[in-house]
Order: structure tokens, then C-alpha cells, then sequence
């Protein structure tokens, strides 16, 4: 079982919103030193929970500090911006860490609507997204477009000898199919939906794939909310952050992450209560052993041999040990976890 991060890079209570970039970057590096395959940083805008909007600019630091992880986009929201021009910054990113740059799209805004009318306010593009998949997937691999393509004499540059590994996200059978028809890998955003219309969407993907040069074989995964802790009671003291939120985002805010002691004191309503009773249940939370055997429970029904993991806390340091956690039950990379625990988070 392969295992991977998904960093969302969230602003907390207390802090400012830019002091997450830094723990973004420390958290990669300490991930990069557990074993884990790969850390992918995501794309929102005009979120006061989730600040980071530029995810290829992350991915520059990232991919230069760190010497073996996977780097990736989960993703960059391609409807705001010019294909070529996200090709260009990927081949660029190629360049700084060759072989281990994923570029992973979606179609969903990442924002209200307003904000992704400021982002690009002369079309839908989104109409488009098919288009851009395609133009998308030529451009990295250095493929050429059509013959019949207006724009078949550009490439992207620069160009090399490795090209970043191009994926569809989705949280419906939309990004599956669209996967599917071009022979990408596709990594379904389970914590998003709480895995809603999972089933169907792997099944459309590998029943509908098309096998392409780069992918002759379906390639899937998921991307699932999960917390370890070194008891069962301080993992679900943590989760309280998270229970917190999810009420605040069903009624429309995106706010900073509060401590647990503040999200124990709100007074919930009946109908609050019973959402987080709700979440408890179904949440993948406990110490490391607990959170492995349901993580690879759930990999098994699906039929996966990688999961990509995100873990929302207010101290960062409650994030970095359960991802210290979960590669010790897992059993990554034994000796650079030894290393990473004996460097400390000064190191990292």
C-alpha cells in the first residue's frame, strides 16, 4: 500500500493565514523523510479555511527542498487559466524535480462564483474542460496536437527527457469518464463528498478506460480525511477542530480552524449535534493502528493500492505526529522516520 498527502494548507484561529504557506513547506519536507509517495497541495480562492491559491508556486518550494517525494496539484482548477500556460509552469516544475511532478486538474472553481468570474471573467470555460484536458495532455508530454489544431506549431517548454504525470480529479462520474476517455489516472476526492458515489465512479473509470501510452492500465485513488493520535480519546479531542468547521461550512462560512477547547465549548444545536454524531461515526480517527486497519479495509473494497491522505488540525504539530503515526503503522521508510524523529521539527 502506497500512501500520500493531500495538503490543503489551512489557516488557523490565532495565526495569520500566511503562516500556513511555511507549515505547508515544513510539513512536505517532514512527509518527504516518513516515506510517504507523494504530497499534493490543493487550489481555493477567497477562503478564509483554506488559503492556498497557488498551488505551482508551492510546488516550486516544495520540489526544491525536498529529495524523493511525488509533487503534485490536486489541483490546479484548470477553467480559470490557459492550457498552455499551466503546461509551461509544470515543464518549469519538470525541470526543477525531474520525475516527480504530478500535475493533477479538476473542473470544480474552487471558490464562490463571484471569485472565479474575477479569476477569468471572458468565458465559461468550464464548458470547455474537455478541450483543455486534451490541448493539456499534449502539451506536457510533448505530444503533438491534431493536425487540424489552430495552435499545433506551439510547444510547451522546456522541453526534457521526462514530462509530469497528468491526472483528473472529480467527486462525480463526470472527471471518471473524462479520465477514462483519455487514458489518465483519476483520484476521486472522498473526504469531499464523505465518500458518496464512489463505487460508481471507479467503476465507470476502469470499465470505460482506454488504455494510452503512458497508462496502458486504469490507475485510481482517493483522497480520504483522516487523523491518528497517539490514544483514541486525543485523536477524537483533535477531530472536535474538524466537527466545528464541517457546521460552519454547511451553513455557507469558511472560516479559520479553531482549537479543540473552543469547538468543545460551542453550544450546538439538536440538528448540529446529530451531523456530528453523524461525522464521528464515520470519521477515520484513532491511534495509528486503528486509522490503518479501517484505511485499509476501505482499500481493499476499492480495490487500491494507494491512498492519499488529508489531515486538517489547529497545532501543527498534532498533524505532523499523526502522519508520523500512520507511516509507523503502515510501515514506511523505517529508518528516515527514525531520522526525521531524531532531526525534530527544526530540521523539518
Amino acid at each position: 500500500m502506497k500512501l500520500s498527502v493531500l495538503d490543503q494548507s489551512t489557516a488557523a484561529q490565532g495565526r495569520d493565514p500566511a503562516a500556513a504557506i511555511p507549515e505547508t513547506l515544513a510539513l512536505a519536507r517532514h512527509c518527504d523523510a516518513l516515506g510517504y509517495h507523494r504530497y499534493w497541495v490543493s487550489e481555493h480562492h477567497n477562503s478564509d479555511s483554506i488559503v492556498g491559491s497557488a498551488p505551482e508556486v508551492l510546488m516550486a518550494a516544495i520540489a526544491a527542498t525536498t529529495a524523493r517525494i511525488r509533487v503534485g496539484s490536486a489541483g490546479v482548477m484548470l477553467p480559470h487559466y490557459s492550457a498552455l500556460k499551466v503546461a509551461e509552469q509544470f515543464r518549469v516544475l519538470e525541470g526543477i524535480a525531474p520525475g516527480r511532478i504530478d500535475l493533477g486538474v479538476g473542473r470544480a472553481p474552487g471558490s464562490d462564483r463571484l471569485t472565479a468570474l474575477a479569476l477569468n471573467p471572458y468565458s465559461n470555460a468550464a464548458d470547455e474542460f474537455p478541450q483543455q484536458v486534451r490541448d493539456l495532455q499534449a502539451w506536457v508530454s510533448g505530444a503533438p496536437l491534431p493536425g487540424d489544431h489552430r495552435f499545433r506549431a506551439v510547444k510547451a517548454q522546456p522541453q526534457g527527457p521526462t514530462s509530469p504525470e497528468l491526472w483528473i480529479l472529480g467527486s462525480s462520474d463526470y472527471g471518471a469518464r473524462l479520465a477514462a476517455h483519455f487514458g489518465l489516472p483519476y483520484a476521486f476526492a472522498y473526504f469531499f463528498s464523505d465518500g458518496r458515489g464512489v463505487e460508481e465512479a471507479l467503476h465507470l473509470y476502469r470499465s470505460q478506460y482506454r488504455p494510452s501510452a503512458r497508462h496502458p492500465r486504469p490507475q485510481a485513488t482517493i483522497c480520504v480525511w483522516a487523523l491518528a493520535a497517539d490514544t483514541d480519546a486525543e485523536a477524537r479531542r483533535l477531530l472536535m477542530t474538524r466537527e466545528y468547521w464541517r457546521i460552519g461550512f454547511e451553513q455557507g462560512l469558511r472560516m479559520p480552524l479553531v482549537t479543540p477547547e473552543d469547538a468543545a465549548a460551542h453550544r450546538y444545536t439538536d440538528a448540529e449535534r446529530d451531523s456530528i454524531e453523524k461525522l464521528r461515526r464515520s470519521a477515520f480517527v484513532g491511534t495509528g493502528a486503528d486509522v490503518r486497519s479501517r484505511l485499509t479495509a476501505l482499500a481493499d473494497r476499492l480495490d487500491l493500492d494507494e491512498l492519499v491522505v488529508v489531515t486538517w488540525t489547529h497545532d501543527p504539530e498534532a498533524r505532523r505526529r499523526s502522519y508520523e503515526l500512520l507511516a509507523g503503522a503502515f510501515g514506511l521508510g523505517a529508518g528516515d522516520r527514525a531520522a526525521a524523529s531524531v532531526a525534530g521539527p527544526a530540521a523539518a
